[in-house]
């Protein structure tokens, strides 16, 4: 078992939400990054890595030793205990916060995930300060939306159990039905029931929902109404099936127009989508390199992508990993504009490998860099046009001044 990936969005340790997929000879072909994000029912639940503390040591001086963590784990096991929770504690004290530990049903619920679909009711959430659980995302005509759940409301218990102070890793497993050590229980499929206690100002009340199957959506095209207008592509995160979600709205787009290609917020995902969408705007060439232990590769375009189409891409501090690495490929390439806040800035690499009772351990083995050979790691990329404020609307005024594609 074996590929790079690389994580995203830091939170606390280790276990959360995230869309999280693997190379050739584990769930696809190709080099990938993880999505990571404290919010999320949408998303698969595995490891938050935390942004560490000022005066932290880099990446490259903190990761966990492979063997360290299977011994820790096989040890774990011949004594009777939680083989996964012993390597979490080796990865903790490495110090490494990109390494993580899946639980084996942590990694039988993400493979489910590929094709953007899950179990569940809809509701994406976050820890607020005094450890409050608050709605950030309700999926439209799912079962939370239905009972008129909405963002911002106050998500006070699960089946009577409190969530405040609670991990919000913990908030998420169990409103998919999974026990908080990560492993899958029977009753968690689609329609089995999940009550909540809920608050809105000083409102406050209960329901039970019951959970179904769902499909998230991580690519919206929105064309202009007359033939002058931009097309613009918003990607949330790189599921299967992204690029050529895009390259459908690149051949749709005005050549007058262009493409706005919207990554902010975008916690990641598989990295053989985020070459695909670059695949869109580059006839060929370089996108990214990565090292795996010393050992250099290469991420490569395909050819017969759309060189003459106007093109803007906006990235604010959530644009993460696969979506860093799009966006400095189609920067360096000088393939686009580059507007908005700097970026997150992940670009360490992990290998995936299964331990002893079946969980799987993630360990950075390198870091990959954009086309010039910037490294993308806590620096993040900085646009070439650098706004706080309105990026949207600057977006748009440079992108009208690109001229015509044709």
């Amino acid at each position: 078992m074996s590929g790079p990936r690389s994580y995203d969005r830091p939170r606390r340790f280790r276990r959360g939400a995230a869309l999280t997929l693997f190379l050739a000879g584990v769930l696809a072909t190709g080099a990938v990054t993880g999505t990571w994000s404290d919010e999320a029912e949408g998303a698969v639940g595995h490891g938050i890595p935390k942004r560490p503390a000022s005066g932290a040591r880099p990446p490259e001086a903190a990761t966990a030793d492979r063997a360290a963590v299977e011994r820790a784990a096989a040890e774990a096991i011949e004594d009777g205990k939680s083989g996964s929770q012993a390597a979490a504690e080796v990865v903790s004290r490495s110090g490494d916060r990109w390494s993580t530990i899946y639980t084996q049903g942590e990694f039988e619920d993400f493979q489910r995930q590929l094709g953007g679909a899950y179990v569940g009711v809809g509701l994406w959430v976050r820890q607020l300060g005094g450890g409050h659980i608050e709605v950030s995302r309700v999926q439209p005509g799912g079962p939370a939306a239905r009972a008129g759940i909405a963002v911002h409301d106050r998500l006070r218990a699960i089946d009577g159990r409190t969530t405040q102070g609670r991990p919000v890793t913990e908030t998420v497993a169990r409103l998919r039905g999974d026990a908080p050590d990560g492993s899958r229980t029977a009753a968690a499929g689609a329609g089995t029931p999940v009550r909540l206690d809920l608050q809105r100002g000083t409102r406050r009340w209960s329901l039970t929902l019951h959970r179904t199957r769902l499909r998230t959506r991580n690519v919206t095209v929105d064309r202009p109404a007359g033939p002058h207008g931009p097309t613009h592509v918003k990607i949330t995160s790189f599921a299967r099936g992204t690029g050529a979600a895009v390259r459908r709205a690149v051949r749709g787009a005005s050549p007058h127009g262009g493409v706005l290609l919207d990554l902010r917020g975008n916690t990641g995902g598989l990295v053989t989508e985020s070459v695909a969408t670059a695949s869109a705007f580059l006839d060929g060439g370089l996108v990214a390199t990565y090292d795996v232990r010393g050992s250099q590769r290469a991420l490569y375009a395909r050819r017969g992508g759309n060189t003459r189409l106007p093109l803007v891409v906006l990235v604010d501090g959530g644009t993460m990993s696969a979506a860093e690495l799009l966006a400095g490929a189609l920067q360096d390439r000088g393939r686009a504009i580059v507007v908005g806040s700097p970026t997150f800035g992940k670009g360490s690499v992990q290998m995936p490998s299964r331990l002893p009772d079946g969980s799987v351990a993630e360990l950075t083995v390198g870091h990959y860099r954009t086309p010039s050979g910037r490294t993308v790691d806590d620096a993040g990329l900085t646009p070439d046009l650098v706004v706080e404020d309105h990026a949207e609307r600057r977006a748009r005024t440079v992108l009208s001044g690109l001229g015509t594609g044709t």
